[in-house]
C-alpha cells in the first residue's frame, strides 16, 4: 500500500506492549513504513514497537515512543533494511 501523499496529520492506533495498550500518534507514512518492517522481520506490528520501547527505555535520554519508532524507522532507512515509501 502506498501512502498518497506524506503530507498527513498523525494518526493515533493502538498498540499492545508487555500486556498492556497504549496508543501512538504516527503519520500514516510511518505506519506503513512500520507494518513492511514488522512484516520483513516476520514479526506482528506490536513485538516491533515493544522491542523498540525496549531500546528507548535503555537511552540516557529517552524519547517518547513516537518519537523513537520514527527514529528507529529512519536508521532502518539509513542502513539500507528497507525503501522508503
Amino acid at each position: 500500500m502506498r501512502v498518497a501523499t506524506p503530507y498527513h496529520p498523525p494518526v493515533k492506533r493502538s498498540v499492545e506492549i508487555a500486556g498492556h495498550k497504549t496508543s501512538i500518534s504516527l503519520e500514516p507514512l510511518f505506519w506503513h513504513m512500520l507494518r513492511a518492517a514488522a512484516e520483513a522481520e516476520g514479526v506482528p506490528v506490536n513485538a516491533l514497537v515493544a522491542r523498540i520501547d525496549a531500546e528507548r527505555i535503555q537511552s540516557d535520554t529517552p524519547p517518547g515512543l513516537a518519537g523513537a519508532v520514527r527514529i528507529w524507522l529512519v536508521e532502518r532507512l539509513k542502513r539500507g533494511e528497507a525503501e522508503p515509501g
